[in-house]
């Protein structure tokens, strides 16, 4: 989406507001003995509350109002988690995507939890995961190329030791879940050639490793894991592109 008015990027903000405010939320309430399923229940009900609909729901027919995957220190669901029956247990890693829609607008919001105790390897990964994603956001301004932001998060990836998910990509968001520009690139992409332009909103979500490259879709047709095995996070904001830089939308 490229947005045209005023009113466009107010629509954006509101329904920002809410996916992060939500995530935030679910995040509070995580803890040791809760099902997946009942995490979900507070997204769900946080988002009902705003009157949003939960966008995976609505645009694909997931079965749940979010995304919800849980790994541990030896490796991990990273995406498209299923809520469920799983208990989340203390060490578990927890990565939370909330997505919704509200009067035809959608935002995009995720983060990744260490549930207590976490091993000191897991908070490094937590806090470089968002820093990489920061890596990539200070990339974007209006003619910028594209491939900046997957430059700039691979290096920090490389100096930090991580490896970098090579088949999840950002995406653009606002009148639907998933459009144009399609599969941004949060590594270094050599064939890229698109450049960014006033107004233009689109996610950043780079999914930080300690070894993985690759995600691999398990037999509920939904949930992916980390290929090979290894602990990975992943953090994301939906943005509009502008002169001066970029204005994140999925703030709480």
């Amino acid at each position: 989406m490229t947005i045209t008015s005023q009113d466009e990027l107010e629509a954006l903000r509101r329904i920002g507001r809410i996916v992060a405010t939500v995530l935030r939320d679910m995040g509070k309430a995580l803890e040791p003995g809760m099902t997946t399923l009942e995490l979900d229940a507070i997204g769900r009900k946080g988002l009902e509350a705003h009157g949003a609909r939960s966008a995976p729901e609505l645009d694909y027919n997931f079965p749940g109002a979010t995304c919800i995957s849980v790994g541990n220190a030896s490796g991990c669901e990273v995406a498209h988690g299923v809520p469920g029956a799983r208990v989340i247990k203390a060490g578990d890693l927890v990565n939370i995507d909330v997505s919704a829609e509200l009067g035809g607008f959608y935002g995009d919001t995720g983060a990744s939890f260490a549930v207590p105790p976490v091993r000191p390897h897991i908070t490094r990964l937590c806090r470089d995961g968002k820093r990489a994603m920061w890596e990539g956001i200070g990339a974007v301004r209006s003619d910028a190329r594209l491939a900046d932001i997957g430059e700039r998060i691979e290096r920090f990836a490389d100096k930090g030791g991580y490896t970098l998910i090579r088949n999840l990509a950002s995406h653009g968001v606002g009148r639907s879940l998933h459009e144009e520009p399609d599969s941004i690139a949060t590594w270094r992409d050599r064939s890229e050639r698109r450049r960014m332009h006033d107004g233009l909103v689109f996610t950043i979500e780079p999914f930080l490793s300690l070894g993985a490259t690759y995600a691999d879709e398990t037999d509920d047709g939904w949930t992916l894991i980390a290929d090979p095995a290894a602990p990975t996070v992943q953090y994301e904001h939906s943005l509009v592109v502008t002169k001066s830089g970029p204005v994140i939308l999925t703030m709480a």
